[in-house]
């Protein structure tokens, strides 16, 4: 029987040693601590899925917290089911003790397991969908205020009016117009449009 310990963290810039140290007071072997720097939105999880695929009846896989497991909801519980059900090998969450799967194999132990799995699986989720929930409200909020998002417009230069008006009266192509601004062709069009939609509500603008 084997006792492994996964650790990810979701960026290259965090820092992986707070999990490590939890580990090593937990008694795993640094040789047995499978340590990945991947994306919970992208979860290409190579390492992860060839340690579980190490994995036999009776060995113990270690996380730190319930989320290492998947990135949602119903992936967590999936990974949960393969991992106990399917190979028959324990897990233990190290921040919540309840889940430990060495511990009662019993019925009750399980069905105790089991239901403590699923609410903390339902709140992570919940958690993220709220923290996405926020993030759009504050960018919504800041865009009422006049907050742009994206890159930064491109300026027009002193001779846009001449050259605009040559365009309009078809003395230039939109090709020409474009290089005689310095700007790509898409730009020329984009401020064309632009131009156009304002006029188009402000008859008495001169732009």
């Amino acid at each position: 029987m084997q006792m492994y310990a996964y650790i990810r963290v979701s960026t290259r810039e965090q820092n992986e040693e707070r999990q490590v140290i939890a580990m090593r007071d937990f008694g795993i072997a640094e040789r047995n601590m499978v340590i990945e720097k991947q994306s919970g939105k992208d979860f290409e999880r190579p390492l992860y899925r060839k340690l579980i695929k190490k994995l036999k009846p009776e060995d113990t896989l270690v996380v730190k917290s319930i989320d290492r497991l998947g990135r949602n909801y119903e992936e967590i519980l999936e990974q949960w089911r393969h991992i106990t059900k399917d190979i028959q090998a324990n897990i233990v969450v190290l921040d919540m003790p309840l889940l430990d799967t060495r511990n009662g194999r019993d019925l009750t132990g399980t069905l105790i397991a089991d239901i403590v799995l699923q609410l903390l699986s339902y709140i992570a989720q919940t958690e993220r969908e709220f923290i996405r929930q926020r993030q759009r409200e504050g960018i919504e909020a800041a865009r009422a205020r006049g907050v742009r998002f994206g890159r930064a417009a491109i300026a027009k230069p002193s001779n846009y009016p001449d050259v605009c008006l040559r365009w309009e009266n078809g003395e230039l192509s939109g090709r020409e117009a474009s290089r005689q601004l310095g700007v790509s062709h898409n730009t020329f069009r984009a401020w064309m449009k632009n131009k156009n939609s304002i006029l188009s509500t402000n008859p008495k603008l001169t732009i």
